[in-house]
């Protein structure tokens, strides 16, 4: 049996096929939550602003072209949805976000506490980064795009998609080994 990509789902999708919706929805959602939690700090807006996302690939099936890349544009589609939200709230609730990483089954109490300590860091080091710099790390690192998508997705291009990629880093190395 054939295996189908993203993109013939999509198709279908634009075609009026809504039932094939499902497996692009089952295969993004927990994807486009965490990059939604990483950006905002908050479960609850990245639920939210995650089924924002695939209302909105909906409502606008019709503008997806066929052949290009479903993630890149998938993608594109939640960095919009999370502009217009930090253009809407100027401000995030973060405290979600150190609560996801505790780990309720550790047998270790002190281990368990120095890897919160960590991450508490790498949070606060993420904080001062700026929204792009935040940004261009969720897409690289987190959600594992490629440099052409991530070009693809913020209309710059791939090299200097690759110093943006390399700065945010230097940042985000600096400010955590100021904190621990």
């Amino acid at each position: 049996m054939e295996t189908k990509t993203d993109e013939i789902w999509m198709k279908e999708v634009k075609e009026g096929n809504l039932e094939s919706m499902i497996p692009l929805f089952e295969k993004y959602q927990v994807p486009l939550f965490n990059f939604f939690l990483r950006l905002t700090g908050n479960r609850m807006n990245s639920e939210d602003l995650a089924h924002t996302v695939f209302s909105r690939v909906m409502m606008y099936r019709e503008s997806y072209t066929d052949g290009k890349s479903f993630r890149s544009w998938l993608y594109q589609m939640a960095r919009n949805v999370h502009i217009d939200h930090y253009h809407k709230n100027k401000q995030y609730v973060n405290g979600d976000l150190i609560m996801m990483y505790k780990s309720a089954d550790s047998a270790d109490a002190l281990e368990e506490m120095e890897r919160n300590e960590k991450y508490n860091a790498l949070y606060d080091a993420l904080e001062q980064l700026t929204e792009e710099q935040k940004e261009i790390i969720e897409l690289s690192r987190f959600q594992g795009l490629k440099y052409e998508e991530i070009s693809e997705i913020t209309g710059n291009s791939v090299p200097a998609i690759k110093v943006k990629v390399h700065r945010a880093m230097h940042k985000l190395r600096e400010y955590y080994f100021q904190l621990v």
